[in-house]
């Protein structure tokens, strides 16, 4: 063992995360970029068309969505944060990172499938796929780092909901 590293001397040190700049602007722009993307294919599109449509009786009211939303995307950001700050060399981070951005991307479209193009049948499909992408995030991130996989037990608590809420809009306008 070298005294100065606590490192044997067949093992190398782990490898340092990137810069920290660097990950608060890979973990927060990607997440503020969905968040805007949503917003833009949501809002010029609530009324009269979404308004319009027939709903569950557990629809939440509009002005949920808003704050709910701010928090699982905070949540989501520091989870990416905190994954990202692993070392480089850790076994899965790849993939794990991978996963996160494929399901933000999934989550991006949603607003664009359901609102932007009005329908309710292509945001179910792209919201089936992206609860799966979901699930996988989590189950990668619990084997990185339990608390980025706790930050997104809520994101996958919601979308599930979501996926609920909107199959009833499919299937009540449909």
């Amino acid at each position: 063992m070298n005294a100065n590293d606590g490192q044997t001397a067949n093992q190398a040190p782990a490898k340092p995360p990137m810069a920290p700049w660097k990950i608060y602007v890979i973990a927060i722009a990607p997440v503020l970029l969905t968040l805007v993307l949503g917003q833009v294919a949501t809002f010029p599109n609530l009324d009269p068309w979404y308004a319009g449509l027939r709903k569950p009786h557990f629809n939440p009211p509009n002005a949920v969505f808003g704050p709910v939303w701010t928090l699982l995307y905070a949540l989501m950001a520091f989870a990416i944060w905190r994954v990202l700050n692993l070392p480089k060399d850790t076994v899965g981070k790849g993939l794990g990172v991978t996963l996160f951005y494929i399901q933000l991307a999934l989550n991006a479209a949603w607003s664009w499938l359901f609102f932007g193009a009005h329908s309710p049948r292509l945001g179910l499909v792209n919201i089936v796929i992206q609860l799966f992408f979901i699930v996988l995030t989590v189950s990668v991130f619990r084997r990185l780092d339990k608390v980025a996989a706790l930050c997104l037990v809520p994101l996958l608590g919601w979308v599930a909901f979501a996926t609920l809420l909107n199959f009833s809009i499919w299937k009540l306008n449909g």
